[in-house]
């Protein structure tokens, strides 16, 4: 190692790419200081983290998601479709089971059974919502709160709505 930081001698490719594994960074990175630093693992599917304002636009080719003040990923071993995003959790109207922080993934190339978890917009809110999905009748879908001090929501011709996606995977963090 020495004598490649002394420029003494050049690493081989087969020794950058040992280094590079032994320091769990990418080859790209390590033999040029460009590219991410760390290589994705193939065997996982990355997701962006997107708002809840982002969410109620969102559309399979959206592609520039900036959550936050810039990009963040979470790693998953689902597969899931192109369009599939994140949303971090807010407010307490799915408690107890979904905690403000928590983040779930979403992917809006499924269609919800009743009992899933699903992203809704509603056309007279500007934000998405994240509640339990139940079929009341046919053209009418309840989104309902885990927190009984929360009203459900309805989509049906007077109120009318869409479903974005549905939750496939939720993380809770302890801490």
């Amino acid at each position: 190692m020495g004598n490649y930081e002394r420029d003494v001698r050049q690493p081989k490719v087969e020794d950058i790419e040992k280094i590079a594994k032994t320091l769990d960074v990418s080859v790209l990175w390590l033999a040029t200081g460009e590219g991410p630093i760390e290589d994705e693992p193939s065997h996982l599917t990355r997701v962006p983290v997107i708002s809840c304002v982002q969410a109620g636009e969102w559309s399979p080719v959206h592609d520039d998601y900036p959550p936050g003040d810039g990009f963040e990923y979470l790693y998953t071993d689902l597969r899931l479709s192109d369009g599939a995003f994140a949303l971090e959790i807010t407010g307490d109207s799915m408690l107890p089971e979904f905690r403000p922080g928590d983040r779930v993934i979403i992917d809006p190339s499924l269609q919800p059974r009743p009992g899933d978890y699903v992203v809704a917009k509603l056309d007279d809110e500007q934000e998405a919502t994240f509640k339990k999905y139940r079929v009341r009748s046919p053209g009418v879908i309840e989104l309902v709160p885990l927190n009984d001090d929360y009203p459900t929501l309805t989509i049906d011709a007077e109120h009318p709505g869409r479903i974005i996606g549905v939750e496939v995977e939720h993380r809770k963090y302890r801490r």
